[in-house]
């Protein structure tokens, strides 16, 4: 297969941003625009974007002479004739953007798929310059492109489910978050984003309250850094205009822009946010509305069939930074009582949308429940992604739950031969959510640890045995738990965005899955304490050295590789190798009679003294309890089957976890600072 290659249609601040995310993911890119004037100046602002990177200490000056090596310049369209994958990302006009679709059409080879980056028109319009309508879909990029994740990927009618999934693959191969929408006013994001922004300016209308006890009321309630007014002021007031001006004609009166923000979009000022002190007793009644207002629209899209609630909560999350989604929101304030309060808009507000989804869960007496994991069957493989990237697919007793059933769907199909573990977005599985283990450690529930643990090393010992093939696509960041789940599978994939972790030493735990058990069978013990202990990332290149992965590809080339893998049949993982030589010094240094002097930084026969001193001062910031720990239980498990090594793994998790350095390293984890085990001595 061919180098999947792209390009992108103006040098915008948003075309020359979406070409700059597509090449620092490593994929060629081409940037055309009318003038060598124009794409000089987006070229220009990548490179002055990157340049940044470097002084902040972002960015290396090979990276970033690597990301400018894959953008090319054109002034004419016949140079992107044979690229896989166009954005047009023009003026927001539905003529221009249909003139380019129609050159695009003409030129680009019969396969090539045409996105538009647009925020409010219709697709199927766009589309209706072609003659290619089925391999037209939106691809919606959000400011700054080259740094926020979120995708909106949307489908009008006459989309192919093919198109669909080479965009798919495009997002991911660029880095992207992904959420599919249906070809609707405003997509997934601003449908209830916009109407949250006009109702703040409509509570301040109606002398509810001023501006900012307004924001600062949004900001407590959705748990985020700024309120509409304040956002407005950043994002732009006419944008918001123009969406709400958009939505009353498409969807209903409700969403008309109020008269106080259409004045102040004529008088081209900002918003007065500090317009007078901030009023607490309004807060309900402010947070009320607008939590009722965007819910009560995201629920409307859902029960139009638009999205999915998990792709809406996601929208927010990843593309507005909220920390929670309407529906997780919807969850926390009480699903019956945002209910009651759409309800008390309706009675206000002609047009206010009709949410028989957010009826049926009230009534229901239950939360939202969402799916974090996705099951694909095609022909005699399964894929099962772990689709949870606003938390780096972070393992919990739902994700985990989820995914002991849809493996047990495919071990349970006949028809199934092969079983594929994916992570959507940029991590394959960015270990267990740490927050689970610090309410437990800190309510003292040890137990629920204990029986977590015990639930996914049946699972991943499951995934291990199975009489299908199961095999780990490990495309992005692994660490803990999810490096654990790709050792579990029988065959790893893997590309240059994989990496390997053991971050647990630092938290003042230990790899609680299996990991040291099964690095230790495939690479010995010496190499495993020096990976565990020092907690160092091993990239999907090393672990391809060491035998750990099966297959080292280039990321347009995981489907070859996985029909490959299939082909050739299962391999036992646990075959015996011989170590790199690069290795040596680490098996030395690690050994039984040199582990000592090496965690205290001392002279090794046949070993580099810097090497000595770099490791020691890395161990040296871990938890003490766990360095004392983690190689005593790799050295029981080294004579012991799987089946053993994981019984003993559990039976030493309860007095782990109730040591002090776990608390105090898995709570400053959760809280983003540095632990201090000083304060406790090892026992």
């Amino acid at each position: 297969m061919a180098e999947f290659t792209a390009a992108v249609v103006g040098a915008g601040t948003m075309g020359s941003g979406i070409a700059q995310k597509i090449a620092q993911e490593g994929v060629p890119v081409t940037i055309v625009d009318v003038t060598q004037e124009q794409v000089d100046t987006g070229y220009n602002k990548i490179k002055t974007m990157l340049d940044q990177g470097v002084k902040r200490g972002v960015f290396t000056q090979k990276y970033v002479d690597d990301t400018l090596s894959r953008v090319s310049l054109a002034t004419d369209y016949s140079a992107i004739k044979d690229v896989d994958f166009v954005v047009e990302a023009v003026f927001e006009d539905l003529k221009v953007k249909q003139d380019v679709m129609k050159k695009l059409d003409a030129v680009c080879k019969p396969e090539t798929i045409l996105g538009s980056n647009t925020s409010s028109l219709y697709i199927k319009d766009i589309a209706e310059a072609t003659n290619r309508p089925d391999k037209v879909l939106g691809t919606h990029y959000f400011f700054h492109p080259a740094k926020n994740r979120l995708l909106e990927i949307i489908a009008h009618d006459g989309t192919t489910d093919e198109t669909i999934q080479i965009a798919k693959k495009f997002s991911d191969l660029t880095g992207k978050t992904a959420i599919f929408v249906k070809d609707s006013p405003g997509f997934a994001v601003n449908r209830f984003f916009v109407p949250w922004l006009t109702e703040g300016v409509k509570i301040y209308e109606e002398g509810i309250a001023n501006k900012a006890t307004i924001d600062k009321a949004a900001e407590e309630a959705f748990q985020i850094g700024m309120g509409p007014f304040a956002l407005m002021n950043a994002t732009g007031i006419p944008i918001a205009l123009h969406s709400a001006e958009s939505f009353e004609r498409e969807l209903s009166p409700f969403y008309k822009a109020p008269q106080t923000l259409v004045d102040q979009v004529e008088k081209g000022d900002l918003w007065d946010v500090k317009d007078g002190e901030i009023d607490r007793s309004k807060f309900d009644e402010v947070s009320h509305r607008l939590l009722a207002t965007s819910i009560g629209a995201a629920a409307k899209l859902v029960d139009e069939g638009g999205a999915t609630v998990e792709d809406i909560n996601r929208g927010a999350i990843v593309g507005l930074k909220w920390r929670l989604g309407p529906f997780q929101l919807a969850n926390e304030f009480g699903v019956e009582n945002v209910y009651k309060w759409t309800q008390e808009m309706a009675a206000a507000r002609p047009g206010f949308p009709e949410v028989k989804m957010l009826q049926k869960q009230a009534e229901s007496g239950k939360p939202f429940e969402f799916r974090y994991v996705d099951y694909d069957k095609v022909g005699g493989k399964v894929t099962i992604t772990i689709n949870r990237p606003e938390a780096m697919n972070a393992l919990n007793y739902v994700v985990v739950g989820q995914l002991r059933k849809a493996f047990d769907k495919a071990e349970a199909d006949p028809e199934v031969k092969t079983i594929i573990f994916k992570g959507a977005g940029k991590a394959f599985v960015a270990g267990a959510d740490l927050k689970f283990f610090v309410e437990n450690v800190q309510n003292k529930t040890l137990d629920n640890i204990v029986d977590f643990t015990r639930d996914g090393h049946k699972l991943f010992r499951d995934i291990e045995t199975s009489n299908k093939y199961t095999i780990a696509v490990l495309d992005g960041l692994s660490l803990g738990g999810g490096s654990e789940l790709a050792l579990s599978a029988q065959a790893v994939v893997a590309t240059d965005k994989g990496t390997f972790g053991f971050p647990e030493s630092g938290l003042g735990i230990y790899p609680g899955y299996g990991g040291m058990l099964r690095f230790n069978k495939q690479v010995g013990k010496e190499i495993a304490k020096y990976f565990v202990l020092t907690g160092k990332t091993i990239s999907a290149q090393e672990a391809f050295e060491l035998g750990i992965v099966t297959k080292f590809t280039e990321p347009t080339k995981i489907d070859e590789a996985i029909t490959e893998l299939v082909a050739a049949g299962k391999n036992d993982k646990y075959h015996n190798r011989e170590t790199p030589a690069k290795y040596q010094q680490i098996v030395i240094a690690f050994s039984d009679e040199n582990i000592a002097k090496t965690l205290k930084g001392e002279h090794v026969d046949g070993v580099d003294d810097a090497f000595i001193q770099k490791v020691a001062k890395t161990i040296s910031h871990k938890s003490p309890n766990s360095v004392k720990v983690i190689p005593e239980i790799i050295d029981k498990q080294t004579d012991m089957t799987i089946d053993e090594g994981i019984d003993y793994e559990l039976s030493q998790l309860k007095p782990m976890f109730a040591h002090p350095e776990a608390k105090i390293g898995l709570e400053a984890s959760v809280g983003g600072y540095r632990p201090d085990f000083s304060s406790v001595t090892a026992n």
